[in-house]
């Protein structure tokens, strides 16, 4: 069976620099991964060229989703196939209803209890994102995915800028469109989670984890035990230790 996404060798440019630079990386059906790494290796990247944002360009390399290739595709054919992206920053909108902008969308039949869920009844009239908190901005990227109903789920640090009560609140919604109720050999849906400071772990359980550096994935083991690890030494420690394997000065 082919995994939920597949990535060989891709190498992205952005504004004539390279930033990813022969990255490789599968998740398989039902699984979530959570990708580390400093500012600048190429995290945001790579959620940008999987979902073929204007701007990001791919001069190697492939991407499957579901067996299909998909690089090359524009951003609505891609979206279209099952695959959606939580922005850290999501642009705001005038003129738009959040609740509008959400109908045009939605293919789940629950973005009423959606809405509910997470506490966005009051924001149904208001323009998308126009003025939104950190908590709210991120509680109204939540409720997109839920509408799109992806098999992908892309989540660009979903914890930054949010208290605790937030991050229960959307990290809750998270788990609901993973299907994490059910059990893993029964899931099919499956995401990549870009994470900063990590926290997203106590919530979020994540199968696989994988640093990022110098545009290529470094390594990949536990995600605790890696994120604890990075938390300890910091990320210059993974430059070392990639270092000494390659047999490089740092």
């Amino acid at each position: 069976m082919d995994p939920l996404i597949a990535i060989s060798d891709l190498w992205v440019e952005v504004g004539g620099k390279s930033v990813l630079r022969g990255l490789d990386l599968q998740i398989p059906d039902g699984e979530v991964h959570i990708l580390f790494g400093p500012n600048g290796s190429g995290k945001s990247t790579l959620l940008s060229a999987i979902m073929g944002l204007p701007g990001y360009r791919i001069t190697r390399g492939t991407i499957h989703f579901r067996g299909k290739r998909i690089d090359g595709l524009a951003s609505n054919e891609i979206a279209q196939l099952g695959i959606g992206l939580a922005f850290q920053h999501p642009p705001a909108i005038r003129g738009v209803a959040l609740e509008t902008f959400i109908r045009s969308i939605d293919r789940s039949g629950s973005t009423g209890e959606a809405f509910h869920s997470l506490h966005l009844d009051s924001h149904r009239k208001r323009e998308l994102n126009c003025g939104f908190s950190g908590g709210e901005l991120k509680r109204s990227e939540i409720l997109k995915l839920t509408a799109q109903s992806p098999e992908l789920i892309l989540l660009d640090e979903p914890e930054s800028g949010v208290d605790l009560e937030n991050l229960a609140i959307i990290t809750e919604a998270i788990n609901r469109i993973l299907d994490k109720q059910q059990p893993l050999r029964l899931r099919r849906r499956g995401g990549l989670i870009i994470s900063h400071a990590g926290f997203i772990l106590d919530y979020v359980e994540a199968n696989l984890g994988h640093i990022i550096l110098d545009g290529r994935i470094a390594c990949s083991g536990n995600p605790h035990e890696m994120f604890e690890e990075i938390r300890k030494e910091g990320y210059e420690h993974c430059v070392q230790c990639l270092a000494k394997r390659s047999g490089e000065k740092p």
